[in-house]
């Protein structure tokens, strides 16, 4: 079996859910390299798990083996108030005997986000999901500017990660700039997981 990238990613409208496959094909442009996307459930306003064990459609739900093995890491998040959401804090925040055993330590990690305005928090989002991953000892990458999109996109895309200007409701589509950017920052993971490995 090829060693993989996880993307993982929470959605809410669906426009994060695009991102992931977008970056998930980024990803298999890197020799030797496979991505596995999941997802994880959404939370009750009193932090307990709401969905069904196996989700209906879509990624299915991120084991703590596919968090474990993988190779390099991808995080995603819809916005919420500059912060990722509620669902995806709360599956980072029940890694703690991964950060006990150090299996995500020295891997590369990199995160994307997608926001209903401008000026909605993406780098922000992109910066405090990363937090965590650094206590875990994951080495951060970003986009660099040596990626043409980076200069000219007029919606979403940062040197932090990948990001995209959805609108309310999830209802603007990924622009070319973007889709550009998603792919490129799950190539370059994957690129840089296999030269550390």
């Amino acid at each position: 079996m090829n060693p993989y990238i996880l993307v993982l990613y929470y959605t809410r409208y669906g426009a994060t859910g695009k991102m992931a496959r977008l970056i998930a094909r980024g990803v298999e442009q890197a020799e030797g390299m496979e991505a596995r996307v999941r997802t994880v459930p959404a939370v009750s306003p009193a932090t307990e798990q709401t969905e069904p064990e196996t989700p209906t459609e879509g990624a299915v739900y991120c084991t703590e083996s596919d968090l474990r093995e993988c190779a390099g890491l991808i995080v995603g998040s819809p916005t919420r108030f500059g912060n990722m959401a509620a669902a995806l804090k709360y599956f980072i925040d029940g890694t703690g005997s991964i950060w006990g055993s150090g299996d995500l330590v020295d891997k590369p990690v990199a995160t994307f986000t997608s926001t209903s305005s401008m000026h909605g928090g993406q780098e922000t989002t992109l910066l405090t999901m990363a937090l965590p991953l650094l206590h875990h000892g994951m080495i951060y990458c970003g986009i660099p500017y040596t990626e043409p999109a980076l200069r000219t996109t007029t919606t979403g895309g940062t040197p932090y990660g990948a990001s995209h200007l959805a609108q309310a409701g999830g209802s603007n589509e990924i622009s070319e700039d973007e889709a550009v950017l998603c792919k490129a920052l799950g190539r370059r993971v994957a690129e840089i997981a296999r030269k550390l490995s």
